[in-house]
């Protein structure tokens, strides 16, 4: 960030059609609703926006080499400086201070969610990791981390700038830390559990602290239950139901490394007896899990994102259909199986109407029992829906 105080450098006027179909509230101005330009912004230069009647509208960062044209931060005429991004941060720690407990391991800034748009820092112990995917955010990452460690007492911060996405804006990747350094592996806790992350190779940002409240909700129905955890990753949801008395859990994932991590946890937990991993596609091994005759009173499935583009929601809906239809075929009866999906673009009735579908070919029914989203340090701003992107069906297989 070049000063602490930034002048905007143009006005962007917005099409009256933005007016009319896009929430009020959104954060995102896209290049099909700027009707002209006024000036010569650059990337990440703060512009004002005004309607095509001459309205003030709002201040963002405009960036011309994202589809994203101006991200906004504000609806006011308000100088953006460090007062107020220590105002924004403020806000965004102490909303966490009060909505997350039993844990080391948390989201203090969700981007938009938090009228911080590009912007996501995850803490995890002493440490926190921030993520800039967005021109104008990537410029004040400097002063962003130090009021933030200022805020927080943490050691150091973490940059994870690999995601795909930054290159959309024109960003390079990078990962390095921008304020301090020590170890990348990081032991958090999540209630009586104990985990290692690793910020700087491991899935976002280390960590998917989005299914904290959605691991704790499945393993207290885990007591005595014979658990299948699929696309189990380095085995969260399987510990945290073991650490709960599950009699036994059987983790699989695709990656060898992630696995390693999942006995690591296991032995760290003391529950090496009750775990045990396997290298497999879940596509695959669960129509062999089905021909052995063996069957399961709890089934988790947290895929990875089958449709990161609008137009991968097709194949992605058959995928989830085809894991789920496997799975319920696992499930004894009365037992439980939970369904996750975090493709932002598979509604909450979409994966709903696929697991009904589901059930139906497999010849099982279905009770919901919670219909729940992401943990509460990942708040969903009501004008986005793209801020709610994580879906948790837990249901009873009958």
């Amino acid at each position: 960030m070049s000063s602490s105080h930034e002048i905007p450098t143009a006005r962007i006027v917005l099409s009256p059609d933005r007016e009319r179909r896009v929430d009020p509230g959104h954060l995102w101005v896209y290049a099909g609703h700027v009707r002209e330009v006024k000036g010569e912004p650059g990337p990440g230069d703060l512009v004002d926006l005004y309607t095509a009647a001459g309205r003030f509208y709002g201040r963002g960062f405009f960036n011309p080499h994202s589809k994203i044209r101006v991200r906004i931060l504000t609806f006011q005429d308000e100088p953006i400086d460090e007062g107020f991004w220590a105002a924004r941060l403020e806000e965004a720690v102490r909303l966490r201070e009060r909505v997350v407990s039993g844990t080391n391991a948390y989201r203090i800034v969700h981007g938009e969610s938090d009228l911080l748009p590009g912007l996501i820092v995850d803490r995890y112990g002493e440490l926190l990791v921030m993520q800039t995917l967005a021109f104008g955010m990537d410029r004040c990452k400097d002063i962003l981390a130090d009021l933030l460690r200022s805020r927080t007492g943490a050691q150091g911060v973490f940059l994870r700038n690999d995601a795909k996405s930054r290159a959309l804006e024109g960003l390079s990747l990078e990962q390095r830390f921008l304020r301090g350094e020590g170890p990348t592996t990081v032991e958090v806790y999540e209630g009586d559990a104990r985990f290692l992350v690793d910020v700087e190779r491991g899935q976002k940002t280390g960590w998917f602290c989005d299914q904290r409240e959605n691991r704790s909700a499945t393993a207290s129905l885990a007591r005595d239950l014979e658990v299948l955890d699929v696309f189990c990753h380095t085995g969260a949801f399987g510990l945290q139901a073991a650490l709960h008395g599950a009699r036994s859990v059987l983790g699989l994932d695709v990656s060898r490394d992630a696995l390693v991590l999942a006995r690591e946890h296991a032995v760290l937990n003391k529950v090496e007896q009750i775990c045990a991993y396997q290298e497999a596609d879940a596509f695959e091994e669960l129509p062999k899990l089905e021909r052995t005759g063996h069957r399961y009173d709890l089934v988790v499935l947290d895929p990875p994102a089958f449709a990161r583009r609008k137009q991968a929601v097709t194949p992605a809906l058959a995928g989830y259909k085809e894991i789920n239809l496997r799975a319920l075929r696992l499930v004894r009866s009365q037992g439980f199986l939970v369904s996750c999906s975090c493709s932002h673009y598979v509604g909450e009735q979409d994966l709903w109407r696929t697991v009904l579908a589901a059930a139906r070919d497999a010849r099982r029914r279905v009770r919901l029992i919670e219909n729940r989203s992401q943990s509460r340090d990942h708040p969903v701003l009501a004008s986005m829906s793209e801020t709610r992107y994580l879906k948790c069906l837990i249901m009873q297989v009958l």
